[in-house]
């Protein structure tokens, strides 16, 4: 038996936490719902036998997703950072999102048809932007700033100069 995980990131939704939770596990890698958990009773924004929280894992991240109500929205001030390998897999995840309800946004992020923000950064971004060479740094996050989904190839040319 494993021991529940010590830290937790939970995430507020205005009654859809179990289709969102679903979504993620069948889209990301080492993701599933672990459980889901229904009130038992009457609450402020729902009936007792609603779902009120479901446990799930995004990504080997643990996650709870509450059933709140309408009171507080998602925003970008919290994201799930995604590294990616190529633009195939970059391709996977911003196209599961958006084609699902979501919506593109500047850099690489996007948000989901829930409002939770998503980072799709290939990993040669990140190299470039960490990298000894500050020129091509530059010459990449320039490049970077033009864009909504990352193009790789478009990166790597950047990079080379």
């Amino acid at each position: 038996m494993t021991s529940p995980a010590k830290n937790t990131i939970c995430l507020w939704y205005d009654g859809c936490a179990e289709d969102a939770a679903r979504f993620y596990a069948a889209i990301f890698p080492d993701s599933s719902v672990k459980g889901v958990h229904r009130a038992p009773s009457d609450f402020p924004s729902g009936r007792q036998g609603d779902v009120l929280t479901v446990e799930f894992t995004v990504m080997g991240i643990p996650c709870l997703g509450l059933n709140g109500g309408p009171a507080f929205k998602h925003c970008e001030a919290f994201s799930f950072q995604v590294a990616t390998t190529d633009q195939a897999e970059t391709d996977h995840y911003w196209n599961a999102i958006i084609d699902n309800g979501g919506q593109e946004s500047d850099c690489g992020w996007c948000k989901d048809k829930w409002g939770l923000s998503w980072q799709i950064t290939p990993r040669v971004l990140t190299e470039a932007f960490t990298g000894s060479d500050r020129t091509a740094a530059k010459r990449v996050f320039d490049a970077m700033m033009q864009m909504r989904k990352i193009d790789v190839a478009a990166i790597e040319a950047a990079r080379r100069g």
